[in-house]
């Protein structure tokens, strides 16, 4: 008793359950004890006084069993200013979380852990309170700590759940609202005050205290979207996506953040108005810096306290549904910051990161690496990503850096990476996640979407894990992205010379699911905004610009467009205040707006334009060799839509009576031209019908003749 009563009152105790609570004696009577640091007296109400054992903080009751209730209430007095505090004992309830979750947990395969870890309120024998529960393997204590027990770990040390390396306790009289973090007590006997990596609700920051999350009361009204969507078959169907970040696509006036609620009622709108299918938001999951764009995340199961409640972005995704856009997110498993409030060297050795910082550090991004090998951290990332999905409705994930988890040797110097088993540089840990992720996402969620934004060649990422693949549903085409913006940046006088930089793609255009992104990451850091990349005077700018989303709508591939670029935002995307909504008041502005829409409605309006994204049948050259004229054509198919002609002039030459073959059709008409004056172009084009004519081009019996608008692009449908 003396040594496990020493171990109790410095804190060090494994198993405070072993003196505390209830206890029944050799005698048939009852032995009631409570560890109170902060009581100069205390009573067992109803019952009688509780005296004091010498020299601690432990106090103890002799009772016979039948005065004493199953959950029994202490009343005490406390030491700084008299008052008496009274309180159910947390140590009167037997162990709440479950041997089936602890099992499927430590497997790697509880794909709602968060029902059981972290916080929760809840109701037990008619005791009102907060069931908390973590993980910290290895440890020799864990409390609970908060303004409720004066940040005391000796207050209420938590249950250990033996090897599972899970600790939980009730404590009753808790409510939502209340602050509180874990203090854990090394095995090398530092003490170490975490957040909860299970948490539901942060503080704003630069606070970096858990809530207890309040009970979900919101009411989902998307019935019929979510019903929809079960169905929804997103290979044959439009996606274009409009990325944003939370915090700076519109401010208050007085530069504060719009909470989720006034995001919905001015986002939602616009966004429809330009006639985007989806959303795709920078990642939402708490995270201390404003500066990371949320890419450095420390509450992986916390809506950012920034924009609201996680009721609150219940109602944004909610009103997104009801006017028919999806909500896709940017999720990141591929890295953590090394806050020390966080998941960084939990326990205070290494618990979800590698311990060798050959594999468990991203050097150029000063930040960590999971271990994708250990079950409950695995377990740890694909719950999470259910999470998202099942408790906010959202309609997919855009995995963030997927090729710095593919590759051990990624941005490594050699030397300083660890090969695997078999001796190569590919993580075999994280593939085997990656695999598993989108097996669980996309077999839970039918309808719904994984991205992967991977920047390598790896092979068959948008493929069945079935045939060998890693499962995502799309991939970002960084090299289309990356070619096109070399070409565009160019002078038109030199693009003749780097035709290839737009032709290339099409020798690997349906080896993958592709998404053409024109992203964040291209107008931040120097590379400057979309129209300030393009050549040429103003008004050739804002004309390669509308070109060039031109060129990305007619490509085959998903489409996804940063805010701000729709109307042609001058300056490059900062954090720090909202998009520069002013331009839109200037026609050139508004006009790359409109185009922008009306390029949106043609791709989702015309099934040749989307209907075959991912097939070669969806897709036919007419010439790709006009290198010297910088001119390309080509063909959308559908499967029982009429087609499309695409035609793009690289140069602000305008081409007249230029020859393409075509497919039999009565004729042919305009349903868009970049150049035209509703968009600020000179209205260089061909207004009606274009004669077809029956003269053999380009391997098609019959051909027209079109005047090619001078740094602009044409759309043609057959009647």
């Amino acid at each position: 008793m003396h040594e496990a009563l020493k171990r109790l009152q410095n804190g060090s105790h494994h198993d405070p359950f072993e003196l505390l609570g209830y206890h029944e004696t050799e005698s048939g009577g009852a032995l009631i004890r409570a560890l109170l640091p902060h009581a100069e007296q205390v009573e067992l109400d109803g019952i009688g006084e509780m005296e004091r054992v010498e020299g601690s903080d432990l106090f103890e009751l002799h009772s016979d069993t039948r005065f004493v209730p199953g959950h029994y209430t202490l009343k005490w007095q406390d030491k700084a200013a008299g008052n008496w505090h009274k309180t159910v004992s947390p140590y009167s309830f037997q162990p709440q979380v479950g041997e089936l979750d602890m099992h499927w947990f430590g497997e790697g395969n509880h794909h709602h852990v968060w029902h059981f870890l972290g916080s929760r309120i809840t109701t037990i024998d008619d005791v009102e309170g907060v069931q908390f529960a973590v993980w910290a393997p290895d440890v020799t204590r864990v409390s609970v700590v908060g303004d409720f027990n004066a940040w005391d770990g000796r207050r209420h040390p938590m249950r250990c759940r033996g090897g599972s390396g899970i600790w939980e306790l009730f404590i009753p009289g808790l409510t939502a609202g209340d602050a509180y973090k874990y203090e854990i007590l090394s095995r090398r006997n530092d003490v170490i005050i975490k957040a909860d990596p299970y948490g539901r609700h942060m503080s704003n920051r630069p606070e970096t205290t858990s809530l207890v999350p309040a009970e979900v009361a919101y009411e989902w009204q998307d019935h019929e979207w979510m019903s929809r969507r079960k169905t929804f078959d997103w290979q044959t169907a439009p996606m274009a996506v409009y990325e944003m970040h939370a915090g700076s696509w519109q401010r208050s006036e007085d530069g504060t953040f719009l909470n989720w609620r006034e995001l919905a009622e001015r986002l939602v709108p616009y966004v429809v108005e330009l006639g985007y299918t989806h959303i795709e938001l920078l990642p939402v999951s708490e995270h201390p810096l404003d500066a990371s764009w949320g890419y450095q995340v420390s509450g992986y199961y916390a809506p950012t306290a920034r924009f609201g409640t996680p009721d609150d972005f219940r109602f944004f995704v909610d009103a997104a549904h009801k006017a028919g856009i999806g909500i896709l997110l940017d999720w990141v498993p591929a890295h953590f910051p090394k806050d020390d409030f966080a998941l960084a060297r939990f326990t205070g050795e290494p618990v979800y990161e590698h311990a060798d910082p050959r594999r468990g550090e991203h050097r150029d991004w000063g930040t960590l690496i999971f271990d994708y090998g250990r079950n409950e951290v695995r377990n740890f990332l694909i719950a999470n990503a259910v999470y998202w999905l099942e408790e906010f409705h959202l309609d997919g994930l855009r995995v963030d850096a997927v090729a710095s988890m593919l590759y051990h040797d990624y941005s490594r110097e050699d030397g300083d990476w660890l090969p695997n088993v078999h001796g190569g540089r590919e993580n075999l840990e994280a593939i085997h996640f990656l695999q598993e992720l989108n097996r669980v996402v996309l077999g839970r969620f039918p309808g719904a979407v994984t991205i992967a934004e991977e920047s390598t060649s790896w092979p068959m990422v948008s493929r069945p894990v079935e045939l060998g693949g890693l499962g995502f549903s799309m991939k970002w085409n960084m090299g289309w992205m990356n070619d096109s913006l070399s070409y565009i940046e160019e002078d038109p006088v030199y693009r003749k010379y780097n035709h290839n930089l737009l032709t290339f793609s099409q020798l690997y255009a349906f080896t993958e699911n592709f998404v053409l992104p024109l992203s964040h990451d291209e107008v931040v850091h120097g590379k400057r905004s979309m129209v300030d990349k393009m050549p040429g005077d103003y008004w050739q700018k804002m004309a390669n610009l509308r070109l060039f989303y031109a060129w990305q709508y007619g490509h085959p591939g998903k489409k996804l467009l940063f805010m701000g670029c729709e109307f042609a935002q001058w300056h490059e995307w900062s954090e720090e205040g909202e998009i520069d909504w002013g331009l839109n008041e200037i026609e050139a502005h508004a006009g790359i707006r409109r185009i922008v829409g009306d390029l949106n409605r043609l791709y989702c309006g015309e099934p040749a334009m989307h209907q075959r994204d991912f097939t070669e049948d969806g897709f036919r050259w007419i010439d790709c060799h006009d290198s010297e004229q910088s001119v390309l054509s080509f063909i959308r198919y559908a499967h029982d839509a009429a087609p499309i002609i695409c035609v793009f002039n690289f140069t602000p030459v305008p081409r007249y009576d230029y020859r393409l073959g075509i497919p039999h059709a009565e004729s042919y008409h305009e349903v868009l031209n970049s150049d035209s004056t509703h968009y600020g172009g000179t209205n260089t084009g061909n207004g009606g019908d274009i004669q077809v004519q029956d003269i053999n081009w380009m391997g098609f019996e019959q051909s027209i003749s079109v005047t090619l608008p001078p740094l602009g692009a044409l759309f043609l449908r057959g009647t």
